[in-house]
């Protein structure tokens, strides 16, 4: 579901980790640690009380994968790795918090979008929430938004 705003300010989503359009690095994936890379967020506009991210993967056999929901992240230019910064909803496996690349093997190559909202509110909502209620809880509260594409294949079969 994409997310109609009125947003006027754009974010830059980018990664020590990795650059927009590379690989992510293993660690990141279900073929090494499973933590979420560390991300660094610039731009953020004046009147932003919370920060939403959600990260997902559109090319998933199944359709779009959810990988990450997190939101009333405090506005912050660095999302540190392996944390946990706001409230957590369901990923696609129906568990809380992050969970890395891993798609099936021989499925090619996918991309991966850490989608950052700049918020004028905090939300309320429960945790373990699903994408779509983020979604729809954050409309008519965008100030901002910005996108972060990494790629990954998974070469081994997990």
């Amino acid at each position: 579901m994409a997310i109609l705003s009125t947003a006027t300010a754009t974010l830059q989503v980018s990664s020590p980790s990795f650059k927009n359009g590379d690989y992510i690095p293993t660690m990141y994936t279900c073929e090494g640690q499973s933590i979420n890379p560390p991300l660094e967020i610039q731009g953020i506009p004046q009147g932003t009380r919370t920060l939403a991210l959600i990260m997902d993967d559109p090319d998933a056999p199944a359709g779009t994968f959810d990988h990450w929901v997190i939101w009333n992240i405090e506005p912050a230019k660095t999302i540190r790795e392996n944390s946990a910064p706001g409230t957590e909803g369901s990923n696609g496996k129906g568990a809380k918090g992050y969970t890395g690349p891993c798609p099936p093997a021989g499925t090619g190559l996918h991309h991966y979008h850490f989608k950052v909202y700049a918020l004028n509110t905090k939300l309320d909502l429960q945790t373990g929430v699903k994408k779509a209620d983020l979604e729809s809880a954050m409309k008519g509260h965008i100030l901002g938004q910005g996108e972060l594409v990494g790629l990954y294949a998974n070469t081994k079969g997990k």
